[in-house]
Formats: C-alpha cells, sequence, structure tokens
C-alpha cells in the first residue's frame, strides 16, 4: 500500500483524468507529477487552490480520511484582501451562515508576518492592503474557506492547505510529493481509529 503527501499546484485539478470539449483549453491533472499507479486522492483541493493532499491505493484508508464523520483538521493559510477587524475575525472563529449553512467553531488567526511559500504561477494583484489568515477547520464543504472570508468581507485571493492532521507540507514544493513516515501514518492511523473505533489497516 502507498500513502502519499503532494503539494498540488495551483492551477491543478485533484483528478488524473478530466473530460472536457474539444474546443476548451486543457487543464493540468495530477497524471503529469509521476505518481504510482492505481493512487487517488483522498479529497479534493479546488483548481485555483494550492497545498497538501493525501493519496493512497487504500480504498479503506480513502474512505476513512473523506468521511464526514471524523474530518482530520485541516490548517489553510488564505491571502484574503482587505484588513481583518477583531470581529471579522471572531465571526470567522465562531460560525458564519454561507448558503443556509452556518460553520462549526474553527481557529482562526492573523498572521503577522507571511507565510514562507513559494511564489504561485500566476501573481496575484490586489486592489488594496491585504494579509494572511490561518484557519484551521474539522469539516469540509465546497469552497468552505472562500466563501467563510467572503462572508465577513475579506475575499480569498490565495488558498494554501498546509496541514491535515499530523501530516504537513514541510519540505515539499508544488508539484513534488514524498511517501508518508512510518510515524505519520500510525498517528494518522490511530486518529481515525479513534472516531470509528476500528484500525484503518
Amino acid at each position: 500500500m502507498r500513502y502519499i503527501a503532494m503539494f498540488k499546484p495551483y492551477g491543478v485539478l485533484s483528478s488524473f483524468t478530466h473530460e472536457q470539449p474539444p474546443d476548451a483549453q486543457p487543464k493540468r491533472t495530477l497524471s503529469e507529477f509521476g505518481l504510482p499507479p492505481r493512487v487517488y486522492a483522498a479529497g479534493r483541493l479546488d483548481f485555483d487552490s494550492e497545498g497538501l493532499l493525501l493519496l493512497s491505493d487504500d480504498g479503506r484508508f480513502i474512505h476513512r480520511v473523506t468521511d464526514p464523520r471524523h474530518k482530520q483538521p485541516k490548517t489553510y493559510y488564505a491571502l484574503v484582501e482587505g484588513t481583518p477587524a477583531p470581529s471579522a475575525l471572531d465571526a470567522l472563529q465562531h460560525g458564519v451562515v454561507i448558503k443556509g449553512y452556518r460553520t462549526r467553531p474553527c481557529r482562526t488567526e492573523m498572521l503577522h508576518t507571511p507565510p514562507d511559500l513559494p511564489p504561485r504561477d500566476k501573481p496575484i494583484t490586489p486592489h488594496g492592503p491585504t494579509a494572511w489568515l490561518a484557519i484551521t477547520l474539522r469539516e469540509g464543504k465546497k469552497r468552505q474557506v472562500r466563501h467563510m472570508t467572503a462572508a465577513v468581507g475579506l475575499p480569498t485571493l490565495r488558498l494554501v492547505r498546509t496541514r491535515i492532521g499530523c501530516v504537513s507540507l514541510d519540505g515539499l514544493q508544488p508539484g513534488q510529493w514524498r511517501d508518508l513516515t512510518a510515524a505519520e501514518l500510525r498517528t494518522l492511523q490511530d486518529a481515525l481509529s479513534l472516531a470509528t473505533g476500528n484500525r484503518t489497516t
């Protein structure tokens, strides 16, 4: 079995194939990064988001990681447009309503120093002041972080997932991947087992 951490670049789909109209510009997929055969992503990152993606050829592991009953904490760095007021940060932490759904409480903090991230291929051109937020969720609605920051008047310009449970992006550049260490896999499996009462292997 293979258990892989990858830094998905901006402008890449979280899949290996993509059907599109013949006249459309082809979209990049995971197939160009030399990943082992028969691995699939455990969850997704949007086309315009970057960062940590877990992949495996272990179907039970993928199911456990993606099951909404026991989501692992996921940390994102979000570059937002605007100056976050304390009230906006408080609202993000306690939950905001997006499309009729109130988000669960999460950890949100403003980073006073920009995170050490590689530059993005497509330049970002903000129209005013910007700030970096670190947001840790235990849920994963579609485009949730972007919807959350927009709900408090802070549109997200760049979004990078840096951690899933005990696994982080440390040591990876966009497009690079590595096998999880034995310690990472054991810790992640134990966390999933606590949520379900059974081991994943």
